[in-house]
């Protein structure tokens, strides 16, 4: 009854806000005058860690970066499919390991020079270089030699498998199959950089250089960055080099990078953005009442779990770790703090990726996770030491991991702490491995259950928890090498019951894109990977 009445007061404010609005005609607001300029105005939730497509791990900086740079392919939004992007056609060997695509011969770099097949092969050399350290070259490793390459096993690299036949085709020779080949080339790991403008700035393989600050960086893609103000706003203009600018409508984006979730509501309110990036749960029955066609809750191919790093005592026994998988009530976080936004998650691959669906499961077994605790030694808590949740600084996280600091602490007797880091500083601690137990959030880079499942192969880039098991690395390995999608589903199975028995993650829901929206934007197609390319977007005075 109060979280009814309360949504009900709620409601109440919302709607007399809202009217405030329509009636003060006197001052315009920048989405009023945004109309005029065709200047989209977005929420970004976070300050960006880089603007270097081949640096990148976070899904608030892949938003801005897709603006700015394009690959050989890219996603349809309403599909989750390739398409063409950079690359105007290709052909594919009847063995499936050689790949031919021709670039289009219109397509510039934002300072004019054209873009050629040795662009690529430069960027791609760059992104295996050991000393970048990319953290998503492990994207890379189905062309030839290029995990040698990648790990110092291999210094020569024209004995991987990417050539430029002349400026405009380019061949990929694959070590094996792939058959996500066409969704992999769309994601920012493969984009091509402009090697001239690297080299301006240091060296091709150096981390941090001011070759992405503004009036320096050149892209291929359909904005350029025209601003950078720190943990103020990022303005990208539209390129009017882009192969398809005719058909771009949008002459400006602007990101707010703020991770104030009631803040971002605030400012859709008063008319400073269009689209928010999140929305705080317990606004969602207002806004159903006071103005659902602003509200949006799309389907989103992402998964909210626990990373544990596994060399902190006692979370280097598996029974310790599954003992606190086992102790989450995940349908009470989704009912009750997410307000059904959201879908338990008792397994990691979100359900009907690509028509997979885990069959292993961790169910909410308080009882379970007892006598495992009891038996690493710990029975009713006794002895275990303090831990740290490290996350980064929002709402939905806070809310979410108090509620199982809470859960642990009352069935299990077990005492955890939660630690804000600033965004920068938590993507930094969970690439080294700065942490005891660290919230982590994956969306998917494409729609195939490898792109969560390669995540955790030993030594991965993006695996981020000392994790290793060999007979997981041998199942991965034998998935993306496989054409046929029966056995493939098979052994990501048998792959995803290993890595959900006493391995280094904890699920805890399935996630959406919960955000408001103004009824002036057009083209804001719902996708399944989150994906919008900004030049098939539009603003248009809408009647509501």
């Amino acid at each position: 009854m109060l979280r009814h009445s309360s949504a009900s007061l709620l409601a109440t404010v919302l709607l007399a806000s809202l009217a405030m609005l329509a009636g003060c005609g006197k001052r315009e607001t920048p989405v009023d005058a945004a109309l005029r300029t065709q200047t989209l105005l977005l929420g970004n939730g976070a300050e960006p860690q880089d603007l270097d497509p081949q640096i990148i791990t976070a899904y608030t900086d892949y938003n801005i970066v897709i603006a700015l740079f394009e690959g050989l392919t890219v996603f349809d939004e309403a599909t989750s499919e390739p398409v063409p992007g950079a690359a105007a056609r290709w052909e594919v060997s009847d063995d499936g390991l050689a790949y031919t695509f021709h670039l289009r011969p219109e397509a510039r770099w934002s300072n004019g020079d054209p873009v050629t097949a040795a662009d690529f092969v430069t960027s791609w050399q760059r992104m295996l270089s050991p000393a970048l350290a990319s953290e998503y070259a492990y994207m890379l490793y189905p062309l030839e030699n290029a995990e040698a390459y990648n790990t110092g096993a291999l210094a020569d690299f024209s004995q991987v498998g990417a050539r430029a036949l002349d400026p405009l085709t380019l061949r990929l020779t694959l070590a094996h199959p792939t058959p996500h080949l066409l969704a992999l080339l769309a994601h920012t790991a493969w984009f091509p950089v402009h090697p001239p403008t690297i080299l301006k700035h240091g060296k091709l393989d150096q981390r941090g250089t001011a070759w992405t600050r503004p009036g320096n960086l050149v892209g291929n893609g359909p904005f350029v960055l025209a601003e950078w103000s720190p943990n103020n706003r990022i303005v990208v203009t539209k390129n009017p080099l882009y192969y398809d600018a005719e058909h771009t409508r949008l002459r400006a984006v602007v990101f707010f990078p703020n991770d104030n979730i009631a803040t971002d509501e605030h400012n859709f309110r008063a008319g400073q953005v269009h689209i928010t990036y999140d929305l705080l749960p317990e606004k969602i029955p207002a806004w159903r009442r006071a103005a659902p066609e602003s509200l949006r809750i799309d389907p989103l191919l992402e998964t909210f779990y626990l990373r544990f790093n596994i060399k902190v005592p006692p979370l280097d026994r598996p029974g310790v770790r599954r003992a606190l998988a086992l102790a989450i009530d995940r349908e009470v976080i989704c009912r009750d703090l997410l307000h059904g936004s959201r879908q338990p998650a008792h397994f990691f691959t979100p359900p009907n990726t690509a028509g997979y669906t885990s069959a292993a499961r961790v169910p909410t077994d308080f009882d379970a996770a007892r006598r495992l605790l009891a038996d690493a030694g710990f029975p009713g808590g006794k002895g275990f030491p303090v831990l740290e949740i490290q996350m980064n600084t929002d709402a939905v996280n806070q809310k979410v991991l108090q509620a199982i600091q809470e859960m642990w602490r009352r069935e299990l007797g077990i005492n955890v702490t939660l630690a804000n880091r600033d965004f920068r500083v938590y993507l930094d601690h969970q690439r080294t491995i700065d942490y005891q137990i660290s919230r982590s959030r994956w969306v998917g880079d494409y729609n195939d259950p490898g792109t969560y499942l390669d995540m955790f192969v030993t030594d991965g880039g993006n695996n981020q928890t000392h994790w290793s098991n060999p007979d997981y690395d041998r199942l991965i390995a034998g998935a993306n090498r496989t054409m046929d999608r029966q056995k493939r589903d098979e052994l990501f199975q048998r792959a995803e019951a290993i890595l959900l028995d006493g391995g280094p993650i904890a699920p805890v829901f399935f996630g959406t894109r919960v955000f408001l929206i103004h009824s002036d934007v057009k083209g804001w197609t719902p996708s399944l990977l989150g994906i919008h390319r900004y030049q098939n977007v539009w603003l248009e005075r809408s009647d509501k």
